[in-house]
Protein backbone atom coordinates (compact mmCIF):
# COMPACT_ATOMS: atom_id res chain seq x y z
CA UNK A 1 0.00 0.00 0.00
CA UNK A 2 2.79 2.43 0.84
CA UNK A 3 4.47 1.89 -2.67
CA UNK A 4 0.46 2.34 -4.61
CA UNK A 5 0.55 5.69 -2.62
CA UNK A 6 3.66 6.59 -4.04
CA UNK A 7 2.65 5.74 -6.93
CA UNK A 8 -0.72 7.96 -7.05
CA UNK A 9 1.69 11.16 -5.55
CA UNK A 10 3.39 10.75 -8.48
CA UNK A 11 0.59 10.88 -10.89
CA UNK A 12 -0.89 13.76 -8.87
CA UNK A 13 2.18 15.54 -9.57
CA UNK A 14 2.61 15.18 -13.60
CA UNK A 15 -0.80 15.37 -13.84
CA UNK A 16 -1.59 19.48 -14.54
CA UNK A 17 1.20 19.33 -16.75
CA UNK A 18 -0.23 16.47 -18.53
CA UNK A 19 -3.17 18.28 -18.67
CA UNK A 20 -1.58 21.71 -20.06
CA UNK A 21 0.29 19.22 -22.48
CA UNK A 22 -3.15 17.69 -24.09
CA UNK A 23 -5.21 21.20 -24.13
CA UNK A 24 -2.24 22.91 -26.71
CA UNK A 25 -1.75 19.44 -28.60
CA UNK A 26 -3.87 20.90 -31.54
CA UNK A 27 -1.97 24.15 -32.83
CA UNK A 28 -4.39 26.45 -33.54
CA UNK A 29 -4.57 28.98 -36.77
CA UNK A 30 -4.63 33.00 -37.42
CA UNK A 31 -8.28 32.95 -37.67
CA UNK A 32 -8.84 31.17 -33.87
CA UNK A 33 -5.69 33.53 -32.32
CA UNK A 34 -8.00 36.74 -33.53
CA UNK A 35 -11.22 35.26 -32.39
CA UNK A 36 -9.70 35.07 -29.23
CA UNK A 37 -8.36 38.04 -28.82
CA UNK A 38 -11.84 39.55 -29.68
CA UNK A 39 -13.56 37.30 -27.02
CA UNK A 40 -10.31 38.80 -24.51
CA UNK A 41 -11.20 42.53 -25.28
CA UNK A 42 -14.58 41.65 -24.79
CA UNK A 43 -14.19 40.24 -21.61
CA UNK A 44 -15.32 36.87 -22.85
CA UNK A 45 -14.07 33.95 -21.52
CA UNK A 46 -13.55 31.41 -24.90
CA UNK A 47 -13.31 27.38 -24.81
CA UNK A 48 -9.73 26.69 -24.65
CA UNK A 49 -7.99 24.42 -27.60
CA UNK A 50 -8.35 21.57 -25.50
CA UNK A 51 -11.76 21.87 -25.25
CA UNK A 52 -11.80 22.97 -29.04
CA UNK A 53 -9.98 20.28 -30.57
CA UNK A 54 -12.55 17.68 -28.43
CA UNK A 55 -15.58 19.60 -30.18
CA UNK A 56 -13.59 19.80 -33.79
CA UNK A 57 -12.95 15.20 -33.18
CA UNK A 58 -16.47 14.76 -31.87
CA UNK A 59 -18.37 16.29 -34.78
CA UNK A 60 -16.00 14.48 -36.95
CA UNK A 61 -17.00 11.43 -35.44
CA UNK A 62 -20.50 12.24 -35.47
CA UNK A 63 -20.05 12.97 -39.79
CA UNK A 64 -22.24 16.01 -38.30
CA UNK A 65 -24.26 17.94 -40.85
CA UNK A 66 -26.27 19.98 -38.33
CA UNK A 67 -24.69 21.10 -35.70
CA UNK A 68 -26.60 23.49 -33.43
CA UNK A 69 -24.47 25.74 -30.68
CA UNK A 70 -25.98 27.47 -27.76
CA UNK A 71 -23.30 30.87 -27.35
CA UNK A 72 -21.86 32.38 -30.48
CA UNK A 73 -19.30 34.37 -28.41
CA UNK A 74 -16.54 36.05 -30.74
CA UNK A 75 -17.00 32.37 -33.13
CA UNK A 76 -13.67 30.06 -31.74
CA UNK A 77 -15.99 27.15 -30.87
CA UNK A 78 -18.11 27.59 -34.03
CA UNK A 79 -14.69 27.48 -35.83
CA UNK A 80 -13.95 24.07 -34.13
CA UNK A 81 -17.18 22.20 -34.89
CA UNK A 82 -17.10 23.57 -38.92
CA UNK A 83 -13.84 22.20 -39.30
CA UNK A 84 -14.86 18.95 -37.73
CA UNK A 85 -18.25 19.03 -39.86
CA UNK A 86 -19.36 18.02 -43.17
CA UNK A 87 -18.06 20.04 -45.85
CA UNK A 88 -21.48 20.78 -46.72
CA UNK A 89 -22.66 20.90 -42.91
CA UNK A 90 -24.49 24.04 -41.37
CA UNK A 91 -23.86 25.50 -38.20
CA UNK A 92 -26.64 27.18 -36.57
CA UNK A 93 -24.82 29.46 -33.79
CA UNK A 94 -27.29 31.23 -31.19
CA UNK A 95 -26.59 34.39 -28.90
CA UNK A 96 -28.22 37.29 -27.22
CA UNK A 97 -24.93 39.69 -28.18
CA UNK A 98 -25.24 40.48 -32.25
CA UNK A 99 -22.32 42.12 -31.80
CA UNK A 100 -19.97 39.22 -30.83
CA UNK A 101 -22.27 37.60 -33.81
CA UNK A 102 -20.35 40.24 -36.13
CA UNK A 103 -16.95 39.05 -35.13
CA UNK A 104 -17.51 35.79 -35.33
CA UNK A 105 -18.77 35.93 -38.98
CA UNK A 106 -15.04 37.79 -39.74
CA UNK A 107 -13.61 34.62 -37.88
CA UNK A 108 -15.53 32.09 -39.92
CA UNK A 109 -14.72 33.68 -43.30
CA UNK A 110 -10.63 33.97 -41.99
CA UNK A 111 -10.90 30.87 -41.29
CA UNK A 112 -11.95 30.34 -44.94
CA UNK A 113 -15.76 29.19 -44.62
CA UNK A 114 -18.14 30.07 -46.92
CA UNK A 115 -20.78 32.45 -45.60
CA UNK A 116 -23.56 30.08 -45.97
CA UNK A 117 -21.51 27.45 -43.65
CA UNK A 118 -23.20 29.20 -40.94
CA UNK A 119 -26.73 30.64 -40.08
CA UNK A 120 -26.61 33.22 -37.17
CA UNK A 121 -29.56 33.38 -34.92
CA UNK A 122 -29.49 36.56 -32.69
CA UNK A 123 -31.59 36.16 -29.07
CA UNK A 124 -32.14 34.41 -26.18
CA UNK A 125 -31.47 30.24 -26.57
CA UNK A 126 -34.80 29.74 -24.81
CA UNK A 127 -36.40 32.05 -27.36
CA UNK A 128 -34.89 30.29 -29.95
CA UNK A 129 -34.70 26.99 -29.51
CA UNK A 130 -37.89 26.03 -29.78
CA UNK A 131 -38.04 27.36 -32.94
CA UNK A 132 -35.74 24.51 -34.18
CA UNK A 133 -36.76 21.35 -35.99
CA UNK A 134 -37.11 18.17 -34.00
CA UNK A 135 -34.51 15.79 -34.79
CA UNK A 136 -33.02 17.91 -37.17
CA UNK A 137 -29.26 18.10 -35.61
CA UNK A 138 -26.40 15.68 -35.21
CA UNK A 139 -24.94 17.78 -32.15
CA UNK A 140 -25.77 20.59 -29.72
CA UNK A 141 -22.97 22.53 -27.72
CA UNK A 142 -23.68 24.44 -25.19
CA UNK A 143 -21.90 27.55 -23.83
CA UNK A 144 -24.57 29.81 -22.66
CA UNK A 145 -26.11 30.60 -19.52
CA UNK A 146 -25.40 28.36 -16.74
CA UNK A 147 -28.83 29.08 -14.85
CA UNK A 148 -30.53 27.48 -17.87
CA UNK A 149 -28.28 24.74 -18.36
CA UNK A 150 -31.21 21.83 -17.61
CA UNK A 151 -33.89 23.91 -19.71
CA UNK A 152 -30.93 23.63 -22.73
CA UNK A 153 -30.49 19.92 -21.54
CA UNK A 154 -34.29 19.87 -22.59
CA UNK A 155 -34.32 21.44 -25.67
CA UNK A 156 -31.44 19.47 -27.08
CA UNK A 157 -32.96 16.18 -26.38
CA UNK A 158 -35.48 17.09 -28.65
CA UNK A 159 -33.40 18.48 -31.56
CA UNK A 160 -30.98 15.77 -31.34
CA UNK A 161 -31.18 13.04 -33.80
CA UNK A 162 -30.97 9.13 -31.77
CA UNK A 163 -27.44 8.56 -31.99
CA UNK A 164 -26.55 12.53 -31.45
CA UNK A 165 -24.54 14.26 -29.29
CA UNK A 166 -25.04 16.87 -26.75
CA UNK A 167 -21.57 19.03 -25.04
CA UNK A 168 -21.87 21.47 -22.01
CA UNK A 169 -18.90 23.51 -21.27
CA UNK A 170 -17.54 24.65 -18.39
CA UNK A 171 -19.21 22.06 -16.10
CA UNK A 172 -16.08 22.60 -13.75
CA UNK A 173 -16.85 25.99 -12.98
CA UNK A 174 -13.09 26.29 -12.14
CA UNK A 175 -13.49 23.68 -9.14
CA UNK A 176 -16.59 25.01 -7.38
CA UNK A 177 -18.79 22.21 -8.69
CA UNK A 178 -16.85 19.44 -6.19
CA UNK A 179 -15.96 21.97 -3.73
CA UNK A 180 -17.80 21.30 -0.75
CA UNK A 181 -18.21 24.89 0.13
CA UNK A 182 -21.62 27.00 0.28
CA UNK A 183 -21.79 27.97 -4.09
CA UNK A 184 -24.12 30.21 -5.81
CA UNK A 185 -26.66 29.14 -7.88
CA UNK A 186 -25.15 28.42 -11.24
CA UNK A 187 -22.87 25.78 -9.62
CA UNK A 188 -25.65 24.28 -7.84
CA UNK A 189 -27.51 24.42 -11.38
CA UNK A 190 -24.55 22.56 -12.89
CA UNK A 191 -24.30 19.44 -10.11
CA UNK A 192 -27.72 18.99 -10.82
CA UNK A 193 -26.98 18.70 -15.00
CA UNK A 194 -24.44 16.49 -13.79
CA UNK A 195 -26.52 14.45 -12.10
CA UNK A 196 -29.41 14.52 -14.49
CA UNK A 197 -27.50 13.42 -17.70
CA UNK A 198 -25.31 10.72 -15.59
CA UNK A 199 -28.66 9.39 -14.25
CA UNK A 200 -30.76 9.87 -17.87
CA UNK A 201 -32.04 6.46 -19.76
CA UNK A 202 -32.10 8.27 -22.42
CA UNK A 203 -28.37 9.27 -22.55
CA UNK A 204 -24.79 7.67 -22.58
CA UNK A 205 -22.76 10.00 -20.77
CA UNK A 206 -19.15 11.16 -19.87
CA UNK A 207 -17.40 13.47 -18.81
CA UNK A 208 -13.66 14.54 -20.37
CA UNK A 209 -11.37 16.85 -18.24
CA UNK A 210 -10.44 19.68 -21.40
CA UNK A 211 -10.55 23.00 -20.67
CA UNK A 212 -12.98 23.64 -16.96
CA UNK A 213 -14.91 20.52 -18.10
CA UNK A 214 -16.83 19.06 -21.39
CA UNK A 215 -19.45 16.73 -20.69
CA UNK A 216 -20.73 14.62 -23.30
CA UNK A 217 -23.53 12.45 -23.47
CA UNK A 218 -25.38 10.55 -26.40
CA UNK A 219 -28.80 10.47 -27.26
CA UNK A 220 -30.09 6.39 -27.71
CA UNK A 221 -31.69 5.29 -30.51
Amino acid sequence: MRQLRGQERAITGNRQTSWAFADAFVAEDAALRWARERAREAGLRSVTSGTGAALRLLAATADAKAVAEIGTGTGVSGIHLLHGMRPDGVLTTVDSDPEMQQFARQAFRAAGFAANRARFIPGRALDVLPRLADGGYDLVFCDGDRLECLDYLAESLRLLRPGGLVCFEGVFADGRTVDAAVQPPAVLKLRELLRTVRESTVLQSTLLPVGDGLLCAVKRG
